[in-house]
């Protein structure tokens, strides 16, 4: 379970004295236990998918508040979040290659027999469940959006 591993990593953080770590996996920690006491949340704690959901989510929030660090010129903060950024990565697992993203994604379309542009949504639900914590979901997009408009796939 995750929040086990996240225990092991905390007390070597501790160790090691490493401030900027320490506070990422604390935080993480608390979003588990957040949500394994949320009202409705099963008594067996999160499921695999439940944990690497909240990860991406933690991850997402830390991309996005380093772009907005660096629209406005506060390096200093931007720095931390990509610091944080990458602790949390540690957790999730290998993000794809480009090459491979286009791959699976071509793959996808031609299963669920996509012709252009209209069709994103079709492909962008059955993309985002299996490629979860694989690839970030405006990558995805991104990427789903360019080979719809290129309809010799």
């Amino acid at each position: 379970m995750l929040k086990d591993t996240l225990d092991t990593a905390i007390k070597q953080a501790m160790l090691a004295k490493d401030k900027i770590r320490l506070t990422t996996l604390r935080s993480l920690k608390s979003q588990i236990m957040l949500a394994e006491t949320a009202e409705g949340a099963s008594a067996a704690g999160l499921t695999p998918e439940a944990e690497l959901k909240l990860l991406n989510k933690a991850a997402k929030q830390r991309r996005d508040a380093a772009t907005i660090y660096k629209e406005q010129f506060r390096s200093d903060l931007e720095e931390n979040e990509l610091a944080e950024l990458v602790i949390i990565e540690e957790f999730l697992p290998a993000q794809l290659s480009e090459a491979d993203l286009v791959e699976k994604l071509v793959h996808i379309i031609q299963r669920v027999g996509a012709t252009g542009p209209s069709d994103l949504g079709k492909v962008m639900g059955v993309a985002a469940r299996e490629l979860s914590g694989q690839a970030d979901g405006k990558r995805i997009s991104d990427v789903i959006g360019h080979l719809l408009n290129n309809t010799n796939l």
